[in-house]
């Protein structure tokens, strides 16, 4: 489950001799852990939720490196997603969520997803630096958040994305590699549903329609299609417009942990904002309460799906 990039992460202390430079952004989270495990006392089910751009924390250190205000840098954040998903815990599903922001760092990506025009020094060799994500100011570090408002006054140093990857990225994703493997060891299987948000403008269709949810799959690659089938049919029975795979797909996290031939599978889901909240305030909308509701149910009715569309697939799945 791990790729060539990933493994680099190991090498940090060689390339990057200055570790107390790494302190920085530990510190950031030395009150409020960077992510946290809400569950039960118990997993009962081959379930997984995870919610990686809902973070709310944001370090005064951070703070004092960014242009923009406290409510302009929350425009990329995937408001109250946690909560909205957090009726899975109850039913013995554990879920994942970041408490650091998007803004901060974006788990979402390759560990070394950066764009070079931020840094002061030169980055790495081994840096993916011409992804459509770093094109478009949204790599591992993001440069902008919301549409295309720039976080920072000028280039940061090079040590300012090392200690963010050490301290919180590659933590987070140990983290949510140990949930998967245990909990593919115990039921034989594991589903991961990566939980996300979109603003209320995004359109799709020739008509341009509104979609309320968009359901990612990698465009088939990434989970059983019974289970992207279930989800868009539950939320359609709900009364929702369902999108699938447009124009997300699924992310870093969809495509790296879904593997359907090894009984691993990882499924996107975007909800839209104006379901659920003021955007221009940030604060929860009267339909807030029903909707968590509806998901409740939909991921209490995913849970209930049988093992079979997990387990037997052909290996061309991957």
């Amino acid at each position: 489950m791990q790729s060539a990039r990933w493994q680099v992460l190991h090498h940090d202390a060689v390339l990057f001799p200055g570790s107390c430079k790494l302190k920085t952004a530990a510190e950031d989270f030395s009150v409020v852990p960077p992510f946290e495990i809400r569950s039960g006392a118990e997993q009962r089910v081959p379930f997984l939720f995870n919610s990686p751009h809902s973070g709310r924390h944001y370090p005064e250190r951070f703070l004092a490196m960014a242009r923009l205000d406290r409510n302009a840098i929350r425009r990329s954040e995937d408001c109250y997603v946690d909560e909205l998903f957090g009726g899975a815990v109850p039913l013995g599903a554990p879920l994942l969520a970041a408490n650091f922001p998007r803004a901060y760092l974006d788990v979402n990506r390759e560990p070394w997803e950066l764009d070079p025009r931020m840094f002061a020094e030169p980055v790495p060799s081994f840096c993916n630096i011409r992804s459509a994500r770093v094109a478009g100011g949204l790599g591992t570090v993001p440069k902008l958040v919301g549409e295309g408002l720039d976080i920072y006054p000028g280039r940061l140093p090079l040590s300012e994305a090392v200690g963010r990857i050490e301290a919180v990225y590659k933590p987070y994703h140990e983290t949510l590699k140990r949930l998967l493997t245990r909990t593919h060891a115990r039921f034989g299987y594991a589903v991961l549903i990566d939980c996300h948000s979109m603003p209320a403008s995004i359109r799709v269709g020739d008509n341009g329609a509104r979609p309320d949810f968009i359901i990612g799959d990698r465009f088939g690659i990434s989970a059983s299609p019974a289970l992207t089938e279930m989800a868009i049919s539950l939320l359609v029975g709900m009364g929702y417009t369902v999108a699938h795979n447009k124009p997300y797909a699924g992310g870093f996290i969809t495509e790296h942990y879904g593997r359907p031939a090894r009984h691993l599978h990882a499924l996107q889901v975007e909800v839209n904002r104006g379901l659920y909240m003021d955007e221009r305030t940030f604060r929860k909308s009267a339909g807030f309460d029903a909707l968590a509701d509806d998901l409740t149910r939909f991921a209490a009715d995913l849970m209930s799906m049988p093992d079979h569309h997990f387990v037997d697939l052909p290996l061309a799945a991957e």
